[in-house]
């Protein structure tokens, strides 16, 4: 800035003509304007944030980020509707399409439930949870679609995904660990209602369940068993008591696998338990997973954040920060209802390898995930 001062008063000085001096002085002053505006707008950039929720209402959401998108779904009730977004944080007003309605009299044409979005050779799957008039027949379904863009093309029902024997189930979540596919649901033991546990089994392909299902947690904790049933409830048939673990998810990174699951009933303190796997044995064997001793993600009423769970998990665009996406309540009494909406917040990782949630963050604004 200085050289370009001195050199304008050196040709004034030296009696050069008028005109030259304004052209310089004029080309001066837009260069120095053009400087501030985009360093004002690189500014506004660096500091774009957000406040949770990002979204009014979404229970049960999931991302899966692919090709410069993520994609989001969670529970409509009635029927599958696909979101996708360049960054998370502009999610209220992402294109959207219902990608999915399911026909009346199918035993998967009700309360269809946390839907997921996965892509596996080259092709799109999304694994729901529906039943064909009340809870007691959820099961969970896939669909397919062979187009390159989930938001375009036809998607297929290939059938109900599930063990022999046929058990209660839902919230099942899919990856391919090293070059085999595994599903993790949250199912009934046997034929009633009453405890929720966290099954594990190897898929012949996206929509095939290889063998048996093993389980890897029920609640057994003293943190995870609160599961008192209301009173109207159980007028209309449900038992006194349910414990829950459900919506388990897998995290990898590192060759380490987790699975990070939801305890408690949905209209208690619903919180997050972490389920690791030893890295060596059969990933198939109980014996080679541990449960965390505590929480790992539990509720901050002096943050305004009630019941957090059921969620998953992306990486910023720049592929530098790990972010968890999760639903929540705005007051401790608001249930399993709509009220439930999604959040998003970065995470870390401890010195064991572990992930470190922290807790929920208060409606405070926050940067948004890092674009490229």
């Amino acid at each position: 800035m200085r050289t370009c001062q001195t050199y304008a008063r050196s040709l004034s000085s030296r009696s050069h003509p008028q005109p030259a001096y304004h052209l310089l002085k004029k080309y001066f002053s837009w260069f120095i304007y053009t400087f501030i505006l985009v360093s004002l707008q690189q500014h506004a950039v660096a500091q774009r944030t957000f406040t949770n929720p990002i979204k009014p209402s979404g229970p049960d959401p999931w991302v899966l980020q692919k090709d410069g998108w993520y994609y989001y779904m969670n529970t409509t009730g009635s029927n599958l509707t696909l979101w996708r977004t360049h960054n998370m944080a502009d999610l209220a007003t992402a294109e959207k399409k219902v990608v999915y309605t399911p026909p009346a009299g199918k035993p998967y044409s009700k309360e269809l439930w946390a839907p997921e979005i996965h892509s596996f050779n080259g092709r799109w799957y999304i694994y729901f949870s529906a039943d064909s008039l009340n809870n007691l027949s959820h099961r969970v379904w896939v669909i397919e679609n062979t187009s390159t863009d989930p938001m375009q093309g036809e998607w297929v029902m290939k059938g109900k995904i599930g063990d022999k024997a046929d058990h209660w189930e839902i919230d099942m979540s899919v990856i391919d660990y090293k070059g085999q596919l595994y599903a993790t649901w949250s199912g009934w033991e046997g034929p009633k209602n009453g405890r929720q546990d966290i099954y594990l089994a190897r898929l012949r392909n996206p929509w095939t369940i290889d063998g048996d299902r093993v389980k890897v947690s029920q609640p057994d904790q003293p943190w995870e068993m609160h599961g008192d049933v209301p009173q109207e409830w159980q007028k209309n048939g449900e038992v006194p008591k349910i414990y829950v673990n459900e919506g388990p998810e897998f995290l990898s990174r590192n060759n380490k696998l987790f699975i990070v699951y939801s305890a408690n009933a949905c209209w208690l303190d619903y919180c997050l338990g972490l389920l690791t796997y030893s890295g060596t044995g059969d990933l198939l064997d109980p014996a080679n997973w541990t449960k965390s001793k505590s929480p790992v993600f539990a509720q901050a009423p002096e943050n305004g954040v009630w019941a957090p769970g059921h969620g998953g998990f992306f990486r910023s665009a720049d592929g530098k920060q790990d972010w968890m996406i999760y639903h929540a309540n705005p007051s401790a009494t608001d249930g399993c209802g709509n009220k439930r909406a999604p959040h998003i917040q970065p995470f870390t990782w401890n010195a064991d390898g572990s992930p470190s949630f922290g807790k929920p963050v208060a409606n405070v604004p926050i940067p948004v995930p890092a674009e490229k």
